[in-house]
């Protein structure tokens, strides 16, 4: 997830897809990539809402989706890697996967923060939804407006970027195998405040930026599929990019939005 969505919207993905043979009566647009994308997210938010209903009277729910929801990515990446007409049935499925995995995970967080007296207002779900949703619709603003276009040097940078964090985060993984603690990559070091709180805090702000930056890339990356004539039927696969972009972006509010509440929420 510290990748854009997206091999599936990368330029190989999709010149795969212009080059596909056969007359095409319609092409695809962004209105219907977005509207797509909006029935996806609105699958993603029914899932969620299920899974975390289920994982209040089944714990093992949690676990249950983290593994289906890995599993179905894989799955889904290497089929659309062969076959990118099956995003009509990729991008629903993977909403539901995604969304099961991230209400379970949002159950999970609130519950930590409970059993320390901390009560989130309206709840760590809604105010994840609520900043994924003013992300996106900030970053359309800005692509809409050409206030910020995501030109090649833009997305090298990006990819720089976000290729650094992987492998500080691969390096991190691997050195705490040997037992050496990364306070500040810890949600639970937010409790106790201090400089590893307040680091981990900045780092999680600073990744949402990145992966809301990605969001400009891949609405980029749409208008050019857009302006190059692409089936109509390819607007799922398009949908199903920004669906795994926005799912990260999610996260990084979730764990944003549990840090502020044990760095500075109100205890019983």
């Amino acid at each position: 997830m510290l990748q854009s969505s997206n091999p599936v919207l990368s330029d190989q993905s999709l010149g795969r897809i212009l080059a596909m043979p056969g007359a095409r009566s319609d092409t695809a647009s962004v209105q219907g990539v977005m509207a797509k994308t909006g029935f996806c997210t609105v699958l993603a938010v029914i899932a969620g809402a299920v899974g975390y209903t289920v994982a209040q009277t089944y714990p093992p729910m949690f676990m249950i989706s983290m593994i289906a929801s890995l599993v179905v990515s894989l799955v889904l990446f290497f089929v659309l890697m062969a076959k990118p007409t099956a995003g009509i049935i990729a991008a629903p499925v993977y909403s539901i996967a995604q969304g099961l995995f991230l209400g379970c995970v949002s159950l999970l967080l609130e519950q930590i923060l409970a059993s320390r007296g901390i009560k989130v207002a309206g709840g760590l779900a809604l105010q994840a939804f609520v900043i994924t949703g003013s992300v996106m619709a900030t970053m359309l603003a800005l692509h809409t407006f050409n206030i910020i276009r995501a030109g090649p040097r833009f997305q090298s940078v990006i990819a720089v970027v976000t290729g650094g964090l992987c492998i500080a985060m691969l390096i991190c993984w691997v050195i705490s195998l040997f037992g050496v603690r990364m306070p500040f990559l810890e949600l639970g070091e937010a409790f106790k405040g201090g400089s590893a709180a307040w680091i981990g805090l900045g780092l999680n702000a600073a990744i949402l930026v990145l992966a809301s930056l990605w969001l400009l890339v891949d609405l980029a990356q749409i208008d050019e599929a857009v302006a190059a004539g692409a089936p109509k039927s390819m607007e799922w696969l398009l949908a199903f990019g920004l669906m795994v972009t926005l799912a990260w972006v999610y996260l990084e509010a979730l764990k944003l939005a549990f840090r502020i509440a044990a760095m500075f929420g109100d205890r019983k």
